[in-house]
Formats: C-alpha cells, structure tokens, sequence
C-alpha cells in the first residue's frame, strides 16, 4: 500500500501542472503539498535525495525573539522538508542554532488549507468573512482612493499602523515598507510600547534611567557566576525554546556550577521540569507585596547593603529622600510601617495576601539576603497584569536592597539582555505625526478620541488628538482581532462602520483578523522572500545574521508588502521616490553591502546566502547590566534626573498628582504593592471565583501556527485546573469545560494538575477565535475573558488579570 501510494504521489510531483499552484485547483494543491508521504519520501529514500533541486536558506521570523534559521528543501519548486541549522559540531557559544518545533513545521504554514491566494474584498458584514475575489489593480486603485479620501477628510492622524508580530525581523520588507509609503504620504497615528513589554519598558526608566535597552538586564550568561537564581515568572522552556533563544544559554549556565534556583509562578512551568530546583506557587498579581515582606526581613535582620544604597540610590531613606518628597516618604519607612499607609509589611501580612506561608518567605528572604552574587530576573507575564508597572519595579528593589547590581552573576531584576546583530533596515523617513498613543489604546482612539489626552490616556508628542482612527492599516498581525483583549467589545466597535471605516490587512491566512478586512491582500511567506536578518532579542550572548532566499516561487497571487506598497506609491505619483529605482532584492543587497563596510567580517552576501547565517558572540563589556556605572557612577550616570538608581522617583510623583486615573487606579513614586479590580481580594470573586492567567504555549507563537494542525495534535489546548478545584466542580482531565466571565465564554478541554495552584486556572493564549452561532467561542480564546481596561502608567494589557468560574459543558449539548 505504501508503495502505491508513494508511487501515485510522485507521478503528481512529476507532474509540471503541479509547481503552478496558481493554476491548480487550490484544494488539492494543498492537500499534496502537506501530504506526510512527501516527506517520508524526501527522508526515507535514497533515490530521491539524491534527485532534490536544492536547499535553500530561510528562517522562522514569528514573534518569540529568535529567528531560527531553516534550511528548506524543494524538488521541483516544491518543498519536500525542512531542516534546521546543523552546521559544525554544536559546542555551546559557537553552537547550532536550531529550530524548535514550530519553525520546522513551517512547510505545513506555507502549504496551509487557509493560505490567502488572491486580493479580495468585503461583500457581507464585517467580521462575517464573506469575500470576493478581485484584480490586484482594484485592491491597490481602492486603497489608494480610500487612503486618499481619509487624508483629504479627516488627516493623516486617522491612518493608524496597527501593532503587528505575525511576522517579524523583515529589516527591509513589511513594516518598514508600510511606513515608509505612509510616511510619503504625510505620515500616520503612531503607538508606543507593545503588548508583550509595555508595562515594565514604561516604569523601570524611572527607576534605571532611559538611554539604555528597555527592559533589559545582564546575559543569562552571568548566571554561571551566580550563587543563587531567582526568577519571577521567568520561563524560557516555554517562550524561548528553541537553539536561538534564551533557553539554550540559560540551561547551559545554570548546569555549569550547579546553581540554585527558584522559581516564584502560579504554575510549575517546563522550566522547572527535570532540575533540583524549588517553585514557590504565588497568587497572580501579589509579587509587589511578597517582595515588600522579604525586604521587611531584609531590613530587619541588617541584610540590606547600607553602603551600597546610600552610595548609588536615591530613596531608600531619609539621607537619600529628595527634599520634594513628604517626611517618611521613603522605601524603607513603608516597609516598616511608618509611611503613609501605616501599614507594616510583615511576612504575616504578605502571607494573607500571596498565599505563600510567613516561614516561607522569611527563608526565601534570608537565602537571597546571604547569597553573594544573585542572579534575581522577572518574566513579562509579572507585568501583564493590572498593577504590573508596580510589581516590575517592585522585583528590582531585590537586587538593589542586597547591592547585587553591576557585578559578575548580578542582574537587575529585569529581564535579560541579547545581543541582536546590527543589520540595517530600509529608510522609512520620517512620521509628521509627533501625538502617539499608548499600543493598548487604539480601539479607544476609535470611539472616544475626544476624551483621550496626555493626563488621562498617557498620550505622547500631544495633548490631545486631532481625529479619530478612521483607516487600519494592518500588517502581518491578528492583534485587531484575536490578540487584543475583550474581543466581543473589539468586534462591537470594529462592526460599526460610522467609527472606524476601512480596514486593510495584508496576511498569509485567513486568521480571525483577516475576516473583518474591508482588503485582503495575501502576503507571501518567509518562504518566499528575499530578506537578511538578525536573530532578535531572545538569543542570549551569541548574535547571528541570517540570509533568507526564496525556497519557492511566489504562491499563487501573493505579494510581498514592497511590491505592493511600490504599487500604492505608483497611483500618487511618488513611485519613483519609493523604490529609488530599486527592486526588493536589490534594497537587500544595498544595505548589506552599507553594513558590511561598518563591520567588515561579515561574510559577503553570495557567501552567507550559501553557507548559512554568521554567528558572532556579544562583547564582553556588555554582558552585565549597569557595570560601568557600579564601578563609576561620577562618570557613568544613569539616565535618571539623579543620575542614580531612584527607589523613589519625583517624576511619578508628579504624574500620580497631575493625571486624571479612573478609580482604583494607582500611581506611586515608590515601588509598592497595589491590590486591584478582579485580584483575590475583589468582591467579585463571590460571582467569579477563580483567577485566570494566560501563558505562551510551544505550540505556537502568539497566535502565529495555530493553523498547523501537526502542532494542535502535539501541543493540545487546555486550561489548566488544579484538582481541588477541579474535585469541587466534579471536574475530570479531558472534560470538555465552559469558562466564562461578564465580558465572554469560551469552551475548552480541562487540564486537571498539581502544576497550578488552587484558585489559579491558566489558558495558553493565542488560540484562534471561533464563535458559534450564539456568540460562544469554541476556539479556546483567551481574550473573549479579558479587559479593555488598561494599566495605570503604561496603560497597558492587564492581561493576566481575570476573574473567572468554570464548569463542565453538560452532557448532550455540543461543545
């Protein structure tokens, strides 16, 4: 039967008719092209390795940081199988950057039954996802008409580039070629900050200074120097797993000295797994607070670095406090009891609140008081909630209160820093629009503009806007959709037509974004387009520039975002000034030729593009955050006002007295625990008992390969119960479950574990919304049960702040 079946494939491949998919019927066409017998002949037989065409490198450029390279194997302009780098012999700091699960399935991504084949445009609803097929000269002549009539209308200002990470690392393709046409053309409403690193890139500044990478600590590197590892949240094993990412760096220096390491999370993550190592379970939202009774202990027990504080800090006590501030208005009065609250933060007190036991945190305080040095880091899902500005900065004063900053095996309590290589990008020119929104806050440019100022929305460049967004240019992104949270209230204000009024998106599939176009342009895939990359901002110490040439021709219609904004650029005159005379690959080629001349070790392009991408290790001087300015603050000043680190920062205490916060909202100019809307503690939970986080999956990125059935069956989607709550509910592993709040449900098979906490349920987001025909999803999306409401400083995604209650789907009744 094999033999038959292998046969009949490869007379299909023989088959000239099969290599022009535009031609081909599109069902069967993709059905071949996924077919497992494909592969299976690639890798099993001889005779037919030794007939491929060629192998061709690319790479995965989703949005977990690490752009794995890949080498794609075609026969016949068809690709046969993927394989990931597997060059010299993998000794770590030279080592293979390899592909995980996720990019080596990407065949499947480009052989998708849902590849978009040609442009279309909206014939129903919006958001029901009735389409019809159109020329590309009318999909260019409507955008061009519809960017022209919004411009002359309202203003550039209501052209929003939405956020996108579908697909990133393009250095000279899609966003970069998007801006620089809108940019032409009189510039766009732009955003700052984005959904992954909003909160903590808007409040560590105030507490490290500006000038310097958000966000970012020491190289997970240091940890081989460190006595002890604490990470709050942090899990590599989980969002950075492949050869490119943290993980590989992190596994390798924990492994070298054997270093401690715990782990404070509601759910033991893969992280974890396999290691002897303590996880300390933590209701979600309560870091702040559990940091703020180690520091009582700290205190206390005369573990602070007296020196260290009053050498390189500004607040800790009165000798440090500025003059503006009110008397005990420093870190260490609050932690006592003598600041403004009255409060004494006790290991007591954090207990009520953490769920973590007293004698716990009094150990975890003195373990981290003793250990010289520490390696203390945070995830970015502590800052995914509704005070998550408060706990980043809050996790920071761990490192600071023990003076294990600026020294080999410290970190700053941030989140790691990586060496992406310097490749260099396509101009985009400049945006006249300066006002910028904060990322979370489109869909309220779109219905309250007129409310929205720099004291109530955290406006940049402005005071207020102008207009409201009226056009959605989306590239490469399903945030309009599926990523951005309180979906049935984005789907209210996107199906009124009067707000925003034309939504263009550029896609491979047809995600759940793509269905509310009003244009659909179907994109070509990594695959597919010439490109060279760096490898991001989750590879550690070891920066890699990676080639991507095309594997396989065009797909069908698809074209890529530089052809189609040169296209845009030829209907108002100004394409000669968009491409300069130039093609794609040519802009490729140009720019790595400018950076070749700044770093003149590269390879040349012909070479990369034939032996794979080239590695290099970050400098040393980098590697340990803040080194420069622990051996010499005088000369080496952060980019605070003070010049110093700032546990109590005069500008948030300007911004807590001049801005309009809605109730319950809090800002502080000292890193303090906040108890918010929909914590344990909310009144709520009498309605909606159990608190619900989110988490990122291996079996995609975001919601990037979600389509792929191969990973669905590898990594299944589940929300995570602990037992007793389970038990309670008379709940069983496998159960099919509705989970629903105020704002949404959604159906999902139970997950029934030890590995979370009891009062804690996680769901993976990401999963692709699929409503019913009574509004309910049946996806497993993880935002039909988030808020719009946004975080006090950043105003940000409080993603990871829910209140939920969960029961089984009773029996009979479709799922």
């Amino acid at each position: 039967m094999k033999k038959l079946l292998d046969s009949a494939l490869s007379s299909v491949i023989k088959r000239r008719t099969f290599i022009k998919w535009g031609t081909a019927a599109g069902s069967a066409a993709v059905v071949a092209g996924n077919a497992l017998p494909l592969k299976a002949m690639a890798t099993d037989s001889t005779q037919a390795k030794a007939a491929e065409d060629k192998v061709t490198w690319s790479a995965c450029m989703v949005n977990c940081g690490s752009r794995c390279p890949l080498q794609v194997h075609t026969k016949d302009g068809i690709i046969t199988h993927v394989e990931s780098d597997n060059r010299g012999d993998d000794v770590y700091g030279d080592h293979q950057i390899r592909a995980c699960l996720r990019g080596r399935s990407i065949k499947q991504r480009v052989y998708n039954p849902d590849r978009l084949k040609y442009p279309m445009k909206r014939v129903g609803k919006r958001g029901e996802g009735r389409f019809e097929r159109i020329s590309w000269d009318e999909a260019l002549d409507t955008i061009a008409r519809q960017l022209q009539y919004t411009i002359d209308t309202y203003g550039n200002d209501a052209i929003y580039y939405q956020y996108g990470s579908g697909t990133q690392g393009y250095k000279t393709d899609g966003p970069f070629a998007s801006k620089r046409l809108l940019n032409m053309l009189g510039g766009f409403l732009p955003y700052y900050g984005n959904y992954s690193w909003g909160q903590i890139q808007r409040a560590l500044p105030f507490t490290y200074g500006g000038g310097r990478p958000a966000a970012f600590g020491s190289f997970t590197s240091e940890i081989a120097n460190a006595e002890l590892l604490v990470m709050f949240g942090y899990n590599p094993a989980e969002t950075r797993m492949s050869g490119g990412g943290e993980i590989y760096e992190h596994i390798n220096s924990v492994n070298s000295k054997n270093v401690r390491t715990i782990i404070i999370d509601p759910r033991y993550t893969d992280t974890m797994l396999g290691k002897e190592s303590e996880w300390i379970p933590i209701r979600p939202g309560t870091d702040a607070a559990l940091v703020e009774a180690m520091a009582w202990v700290l205190i206390n027990e005369k573990m602070v670095d007296e020196a260290f504080l009053e050498k390189f800090c500004v607040g800790y006590d009165e000798k440090t406090l500025p003059a503006s501030a009110p008397k005990n208005g420093h870190y260490k009065a609050h932690i006592l009891g003598q600041g403004a609250d009255g409060i004494e933060k006790t290991p007591e007190w954090a207990a009520k609140i953490t769920g973590i036991p007293a004698k716990k945190i009094i150990q975890l305080a003195r373990e981290i008081g003793r250990a010289k040095p520490a390696y203390i880091i945070q995830g970015t899902g502590i800052q995914r909630q509704a005070n998550g500005e408060q706990a980043s900065r809050a996790i920071c004063m761990l490192p600071i209160l023990t003076g294990n900053i600026g020294l080999a095996g410290t970190n700053t309590g941030e989140m790691p820093g990586n060496y992406g290589f310097p490749v260099k990008t396509l101009p985009m020119g400049t945006n006249p629009i300066k006002t910028a929104i904060p990322f979370f806050k489109w869909t309220d440019a779109i219905h309250r503009h007129h409310e929205m100022t720099d004291k109530t929305d955290a406006l940049q460049g402005g005071t207020s806007l102008k207009n409201p967004i009226k056009f959605i240019w989306q590239y490469a992104g399903n945030i309009t959709v599926n990523q951005h949270s309180d979906i049935n209230r984005t789907k209210e204000i996107l199906s009124d037509e009067s707000l925003c009024e034309f939504i263009l998106v550029f896609e491979n599939h047809m995600t759940p974004t793509a269905r509310f176009a009003d244009i659909l342009l179907p994109d070509i895939t990594t695959i597919e387009n010439y490109e060279v990359a760096s490898n991001g901002y989750a590879s550690g110490s070891l920066g890699a520039v990676i080639p991507l040439v095309p594997a396989i021709a065009p797909m069908y219609e698809c074209r890529s975002a530089y052809d189609i904004c040169a296209g845009i650029a030829r209907r108002f005159g100004l394409e000669a000034q968009y491409t300069e005379g130039k093609t794609h690959e040519q802009w490729v080629a140009e720019l790595y030729e400018q950076m070749r001349k700044e770093q003149p070790q590269v390879p040349t392009l012909e070479d990369l593009r034939r032996d794979g991408p080239y590695k290099q290790l970050a400098p040393k001087h980098i590697r340990i955050a803040l080194e420069d300015f622990r051996k010499d603050p005088v000369n080496n000043p952060l980019g605070t006002p003070s010049g110093k680190i700032e546990i109590y920062s005069e500008q948030l205490a300007t911004i807590a007295a001049e801005w309009e916060l809605p109730e319950g909202d809090v800002v502080t100019p000292l890193p303090q625990y906040v108890t918010t809307w929909e914590s344990h503690l909310d009144p709520l939970t009498e309605k909606y008992p159990l608190q619900l986080i989110g988490f990122h999956t291996k079996g995609r990125v975001h919601s990037t390969y979600h389509n792929v059935a191969f990973l669905r069956e590898a990594v299944t989607d589940a929300v995570w119960l602990n037992p007793a709550d389970a038990q309670a509910r008379g709940i069983k592993d496998g159960d099919m479950l509705k989970v629903w709040n105020d704002r949404g449900e959604t159906r999902i098979p139970a997950k029934v574990s030890p590995r979370i906490m009891p009062g804690v349920a996680a769901l993976a987001e990401g999963a692709w919304y699929a409503p019913g025909k009574d509004g309910v999803d049946r996806g497993g999306s993880f935002n039909v049960l988030t808020t719009q409401r946004s975080t006090p400083l950043s105003k940000g995604n409080p993603m990871h702040t829910n209140l939920v209650e969960i029961a089984k789907c009773h029996s009979g009744k479709k799922a």
